[in-house]
Protein backbone atom coordinates (compact mmCIF):
# COMPACT_ATOMS: atom_id res chain seq x y z
CA UNK A 1 0.00 0.00 0.00
CA UNK A 2 1.39 3.30 -0.94
CA UNK A 3 4.60 1.30 -1.88
CA UNK A 4 5.20 0.26 1.88
CA UNK A 5 5.20 -3.67 2.06
CA UNK A 6 2.64 -4.63 5.00
CA UNK A 7 2.70 -9.02 4.72
CA UNK A 8 1.36 -11.37 3.11
CA UNK A 9 -2.06 -12.61 3.50
CA UNK A 10 -4.39 -15.38 2.22
CA UNK A 11 -7.05 -14.00 -0.30
CA UNK A 12 -9.15 -15.85 -2.85
CA UNK A 13 -7.81 -15.19 -7.26
CA UNK A 14 -10.54 -14.97 -9.42
CA UNK A 15 -9.47 -18.05 -12.05
CA UNK A 16 -11.22 -15.49 -14.88
CA UNK A 17 -9.85 -11.69 -14.16
CA UNK A 18 -7.11 -12.49 -11.53
CA UNK A 19 -8.36 -9.97 -8.86
CA UNK A 20 -8.29 -11.37 -5.61
CA UNK A 21 -10.56 -10.86 -2.64
CA UNK A 22 -10.41 -11.40 1.20
CA UNK A 23 -12.22 -12.15 3.26
CA UNK A 24 -13.84 -9.36 6.65
CA UNK A 25 -10.99 -10.76 9.03
CA UNK A 26 -8.20 -10.40 6.35
CA UNK A 27 -9.56 -7.12 5.63
CA UNK A 28 -8.87 -5.84 8.79
CA UNK A 29 -5.81 -7.53 9.09
CA UNK A 30 -4.39 -5.64 6.36
CA UNK A 31 -6.41 -2.34 7.69
CA UNK A 32 -4.69 -2.93 11.15
CA UNK A 33 -0.85 -3.16 9.59
CA UNK A 34 -1.70 0.01 7.26
CA UNK A 35 -2.29 1.75 10.67
CA UNK A 36 0.39 0.32 12.70
CA UNK A 37 2.75 1.55 9.76
CA UNK A 38 0.97 5.16 9.59
CA UNK A 39 -0.29 4.86 6.39
CA UNK A 40 -4.09 3.88 6.44
CA UNK A 41 -6.12 7.32 5.47
CA UNK A 42 -2.91 8.21 3.60
CA UNK A 43 -4.88 8.79 0.16
CA UNK A 44 -6.65 12.43 -0.12
CA UNK A 45 -8.53 14.31 -2.85
CA UNK A 46 -6.73 18.16 -3.31
CA UNK A 47 -8.22 20.86 -5.58
CA UNK A 48 -5.88 22.18 -8.51
CA UNK A 49 -5.87 25.71 -8.02
CA UNK A 50 -4.23 28.89 -10.42
CA UNK A 51 -1.00 30.24 -8.99
CA UNK A 52 -0.05 32.89 -11.97
CA UNK A 53 0.61 31.16 -15.08
CA UNK A 54 0.64 27.86 -13.48
CA UNK A 55 -1.27 25.45 -11.73
CA UNK A 56 -0.41 24.02 -8.03
CA UNK A 57 -1.60 21.20 -6.24
CA UNK A 58 -1.66 21.32 -2.40
CA UNK A 59 -0.26 18.14 -0.71
CA UNK A 60 -2.09 16.92 2.41
CA UNK A 61 -0.55 17.65 5.32
CA UNK A 62 -0.68 13.97 6.30
CA UNK A 63 1.06 13.01 3.48
CA UNK A 64 3.60 15.74 3.56
CA UNK A 65 4.12 14.65 7.16
CA UNK A 66 4.47 11.25 6.22
CA UNK A 67 7.12 11.30 3.60
CA UNK A 68 9.22 14.35 5.57
CA UNK A 69 8.55 17.00 2.88
CA UNK A 70 9.76 20.59 4.03
CA UNK A 71 8.65 23.96 2.18
CA UNK A 72 11.39 24.78 0.18
CA UNK A 73 12.72 21.57 -1.18
CA UNK A 74 12.97 20.70 -4.86
CA UNK A 75 11.19 17.86 -6.34
CA UNK A 76 10.82 16.58 -10.12
CA UNK A 77 7.46 16.48 -11.22
CA UNK A 78 6.69 14.06 -14.63
CA UNK A 79 3.66 12.44 -16.01
CA UNK A 80 3.10 8.79 -16.27
CA UNK A 81 -0.32 8.59 -17.97
CA UNK A 82 -2.99 9.74 -16.48
CA UNK A 83 -0.97 10.10 -13.15
CA UNK A 84 1.00 12.94 -12.06
CA UNK A 85 4.38 11.54 -10.48
CA UNK A 86 5.94 14.02 -7.78
CA UNK A 87 9.68 12.12 -6.92
CA UNK A 88 11.33 13.77 -3.67
CA UNK A 89 14.88 13.98 -2.25
CA UNK A 90 16.64 15.56 -5.28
Amino acid sequence: MFGVYLGEFSAEICSKCGESFADEATTKAIEGEARKKGIWGLGKKTKITKTGNSLAVRIPKEIAKFLDLKAGEEAYIHPEKNKIIIESGF
